[in-house]
């Protein structure tokens, strides 16, 4: 069990952010929900009414509100404000968490509660506050579970893109002419940059500002830059969006995502939160209520599980849960050491992931060559230790060697857009099952130690049903709209 230590509040942040929930329509508090899905998710939406006046009321006492969504209001201000208005203490909590996705590398991040909350990071106003909120959730830290125009070369065995298409049995089904087109795709992550690799492909895309986050043609970390090329190099003519977020604002920048117009196809998410015992947090639940709003909308959710990490929202039972397995250099396949691969204490007899994509092993998952933006924060870190931990290139080059969950999740998103072009009518539950209906079975190895899923026949709770076949999956929804696929 993870211990938390409580410390003074001297290392309270000057802004504070959080989300403020009006009544739910169902009568019932969405911090009191329990398996919040798509059949469910309407009955903690907010009436426009209460949403307005909730807003008012947090804009009269001095707080700036950020961003409406259907369940919720996005707000900040000075921990000051907070304690003052809903009659609370702050405090903060220091919590193991894994650094840039890497499982080996371990170390604390502060997160936000509310001195004798019921749940992690809840706030539950009283006085006047009860009449227009049920609850406010403090955001929680998220985490990313992690490249010239001519390459580096390492010297040691790696994958190209090229390979990542050919291995996911995408570049077969690119021959036929199914490329993504006229699917669209938005990633939250970092940011994204049209880096010289993608002017060569032909990859375009756009960047959306999540709430507070700025400079759109920037990507500070090169984290979903990086990670983006994976879904190019499934399916390369995708009508791509970033939506660059900010930590913590984790939340506002899927509600960002699900609210686009036109309405995005597929959400893809290489950010999780770190969700291993019940109760979910505030935040969390939250989170919940947005994916299955998304999930009800027809919009197919593809969340990583995580690296080491017990991964949400992948836990949701809705979302299509990625994990990693590892294609060796003589095409054996055993289901990667470095992914989340668990069974979920949170959901009844839900196992984590439903698939997989490719992802490296132990100790540095240095794997894919992918491109970044030159000198950003990736670019530079993953150089400064030598092969296996690092990536041997040079700091600043724009070459980046990882994968993680961070990269397998873009690439199953890819193999949806594949799945969306060949049959635009099917629904999310649809394309899920078509993925695992059509994987390749993996039975050998383990999920990461601090997760411990065992690799068997048929699914199991260290790679799900197996390893994404793009060309596999479109056979099956071809016969499936012929009438010769079960739904």
């Amino acid at each position: 069990m993870i211990t938390l230590a409580y410390k003074i509040d001297d290392r309270l942040p000057h802004v504070v952010y959080a989300h403020a929930s009006p009544p739910s329509r169902g009568g019932v508090s969405l911090f009191d929900g329990r398996d919040i899905t798509s059949d469910t998710a309407r009955d903690f939406v907010s009436e426009d009414s209460a949403t307005r006046r909730a807003a008012e009321e947090l804009e009269g006492a001095g707080f700036r509100v950020l961003a409406r969504a259907p369940a919720t209001i996005s707000i900040a201000g000075p921990p000051a404000l907070y304690e003052e208005q809903f009659g609370t203490s702050l405090v903060t909590v220091e919590r193991e968490v894994i650094q840039r996705g890497a499982p080996q590398l371990r170390t604390t991040r502060t997160f936000l509660d509310s001195a004798g909350a019921d749940l992690p990071g809840l706030i539950a106003p009283g006085g006047r506050w009860a009449r227009f909120l049920e609850g406010v959730a403090l955001d929680a830290p998220a985490s990313r579970v992690a490249g010239a125009v001519a390459p580096p070369r390492p010297d040691y065995w790696h994958l190209t893109l090229d390979d990542v298409a050919e291995h996911l049995g995408a570049r077969t089904v690119h021959e036929q002419g199914i490329k993504g087109a006229g699917v669209r795709l938005t990633m939250v992550d970092t940011g994204w940059e049209p880096v010289p690799y993608f002017a060569e492909r032909g990859s375009k895309g756009s960047v959306v500002l999540g709430p507070e986050a700025a400079d759109p043609g920037v990507d500070e970390d090169g984290h979903g830059t990086c990670e983006s090329a994976n879904a190019f190099a499934v399916a390369p003519e995708v009508d791509f969006t970033m939506v660059k977020f900010r930590d913590p604002l984790l939340v506002d920048a899927f509600d960002t995502a699900a609210s686009q117009h036109p309405r995005p196809h597929i959400i893809s998410m290489s950010v999780v939160a770190e969700e291993k015992y019940p109760p979910l947090s505030a935040d969390s639940l939250i989170l919940a209520v947005s994916v299955s709003l998304a999930i009800a909308d027809g919009i197919v959710v593809v969340c990583a599980a995580g690296n080491g990490h017990h991964g949400y929202p992948a836990q949701h039972p809705e979302v299509i849960a990625v994990g990693g397995v590892h294609r060796d250099q003589h095409g054996g396949l055993e289901a990667s050491d470095y992914a989340s691969g668990f069974t979920s204490a949170l959901y009844t007899d839900r196992l984590v992931p439903d698939v997989s994509g490719l992802v490296g092993m132990l100790p540095g998952a240095t794997y894919i060559l992918l491109p970044a933006p030159p000198g950003s924060d990736i670019d530079q870190s993953h150089a400064k230790e030598p092969y296996p931990f690092g990536d041997g290139t040079t700091a600043g080059d724009g070459w980046v060697v990882l994968s993680g969950t961070s990269a397998a999740a873009p690439q199953v998103a890819g193999v949806c857009a594949l799945l969306l072009q060949t049959d635009p009518a099917l629904e999310p539950r649809e394309v899920r099952r078509l993925l695992e209906a059509s994987a390749v079975d993996v039975t050998r190895g383990a999920s990461n130690k601090d997760t411990g899923g065992i690799a068997r026949p048929n699914r199991d709770n260290a790679t799900g049903y197996g390893l994404v076949d793009a060309d596999a999956a479109v056979r099956l929804a071809r016969q499936r709209r012929q009438g010769g696929a079960p739904r």
